[in-house]
């Protein structure tokens, strides 16, 4: 989205983000300011009104939920790449399938001609023969022309294929966490939005890190990035056949689970904590053991919830309540 501010107007609104940003402490990266900028503008009336039910509710906002923002409402380039590479493969569907017409058309003309030279009588054969000896110079002209339009084809599907592989990379940049391998927030968002289509019953799982802050304040952030890689594989070990994983938080990921009971949930929940507990850590500087991860773990079911951010929030406030009940799960009734 591009802005045609006046320098003042730009200048103010711009404090306001500096403000917005400092007041919800949100670090002051690129995607942060542009959803912010955008939402102080209002210009997109619905991340202004998806942005104000969040902040409306009190919940914590971050750059994980910024950017589902940025890429359900500002930047849809990965809609018209996906439109683009459908229209691709029909364009080379309608070119082999003429390609093959074609083929047929030539063959059943060559055995025409052919039978046309054997068919000759004997007046005016002479001219007959020259006739036909410009056509069977034609049909070679043709079969050239075919046999080029073939490579010219080939080299076209090469290209289709290479592009497919670009934009298939691209669009794993876009739905994929590069930090801990995880799905993105919007990613998850459309599959619910699918699933509830199809009338499928959801149960989330919220997993929160609790003292992440610990490991990233005592031993350094690059530390803390290893736990929260190595929790992330751990949870995505577990859940690869059965659910979707997913970062919504700086310390939080979410599994959803289609038409799967929060009973079949625990047992999944119960396998990622004990996969966790497992987890060893030692610092490069000295042999000491650095501290076990600490999970809160909250498991909800879809009931009155229109998205995956109510439904997100349901079971991160469930994983909250665990910690303050110091329970290992919470399961709302």
């Amino acid at each position: 989205m591009i802005f045609h501010d006046p320098m003042a107007v730009a200048q103010e609104k711009m404090t306001k983000v500096c403000l917005f940003l400092e007041q919800h402490h949100l670090p002051p990266t690129p995607l942060n300011y542009q959803v912010t900028y955008t939402y102080i503008s209002k210009s997109d009336l619905d991340l202004n009104a998806a942005l104000d039910r969040i902040l409306n509710s009190g919940q914590k906002i971050d750059s994980i939920y910024l950017e589902q923002l940025y890429f359900e409402h500002i930047n849809q380039g990965h809609q018209e790449e996906a439109a683009m590479l459908k229209n691709v493969d029909g364009m080379l569907s309608t070119l082999q399938s003429s390609t093959q017409n074609s083929q047929r058309n030539i063959s059943q003309f060559s055995e025409q001609l052919h039978h046309c030279v054997h068919s000759l009588g004997e007046h005016n054969i002479k001219q007959s023969k020259r006739a036909l000896q410009l056509l069977s110079k034609q049909t070679d002209v043709l079969l050239k022309q075919h046999a080029h339009f073939k490579d010219t084809l080939k080299k076209a599907r090469i290209t289709h294929q290479k592009t497919q592989q670009q934009l298939l990379k691209l669009r794993k940049q876009y739905i994929i966490d590069l930090q801990t391998g995880m799905y993105k927030r919007h990613y998850l968002n459309q599959q619910t939005q699918q699933w509830l289509k199809q009338q499928k019953s959801i149960c989330a799982i919220a997993i929160q890190v609790e003292n992440i802050h610990e490991f990233s304040d005592k031993y350094g952030d690059a530390i803390g990035e290893v736990v929260l890689n190595r929790v992330a594989k751990k949870i995505q070990k577990y859940v690869f056949e059965s659910g979707l994983p997913g970062r919504t938080g700086k310390n939080e990921f979410t599994v959803l689970l289609p038409d799967v009971e929060p009973e079949t949930a625990l047992v999944i929940a119960e396998k990622v904590r004990k996969g966790v507990e497992k987890l060893k850590f030692v610092s490069s500087k000295s042999p000491l053991e650095l501290p076990s991860v600490e999970l809160s773990v909250g498991i909800v079911k879809q009931k009155n919830e229109a998205d995956f951010t109510a439904l997100a929030r349901k079971a991160s406030q469930a994983a909250h309540k665990a910690l303050i009940l110091k329970q290992e799960y919470y399961i709302p009734s």
